[in-house]
């Protein structure tokens, strides 16, 4: 069972490592090799996961499995949307990505946010439907490189989940 915490600046260079192999390993399933490349490309190598450890009103958190670090998660908290979600893919299917974003929607509630926004890549659009996403648009995403990519946009309504939870408790 992976264990999430949140992210140090130590863990910057292992979730720059999981970004990119997940990246590579899972998007070629909906992706050509030029987006898969572009989307992989990191111009300015691990600035932009120093600056969401840093930053005050995202959450950056990780996954350990057996020791390592599994995957990661970062969502904005002052505004509800979830930035990424990865997981290495010698650890895909073991739980992390369930996890990381159990984590991340809990930050967010929290946090004082009723519903979650993220922009979902096409391969991973399944993933967020089985824990309860909705689709709401198709949208292009331009990567760094000005490769674009196509994304859903999709939403949670967290108020309805804690409406079950409290329902289950019982009186």
């Amino acid at each position: 069972m992976p264990t999430v915490r949140p992210a140090t600046e130590e863990d910057v260079a292992d979730v720059l490592d999981v970004h990119v192999a997940s990246i590579r390993a899972f998007g070629p399933a909906t992706y050509d090799d030029e987006q898969v490349d572009a989307w992989a490309h990191r111009p300015l190598g691990d600035v932009s996961f120093r600056e969401s450890v840093r930053n005050e009103t995202t959450d950056i958190v990780v996954a350990e499995h057996e020791g390592e670090v599994a995957g990661f998660g970062r969502v904005k908290v002052d505004d509800g949307t979830v930035t990424a979600v990865y997981v290495h893919p010698g650890h895909a299917r073991t739980g992390v990505g369930s996890a990381l974003l159990a984590d991340l929607e809990s930050r967010a509630a929290a946090a004082g946010q009723a519903t979650l926004r993220l922009r979902a890549s096409l391969n991973a659009v399944p993933f967020y439907e089985r824990a309860g996403y909705e689709r709401r648009q198709v949208q292009t995403h331009a990567t760094t490189g000005g490769v674009e990519l196509d994304v859903v946009e999709m939403e949670k309504d967290l108020s309805a989940e804690d409406a079950m939870t409290d329902a289950a408790d019982g009186p």
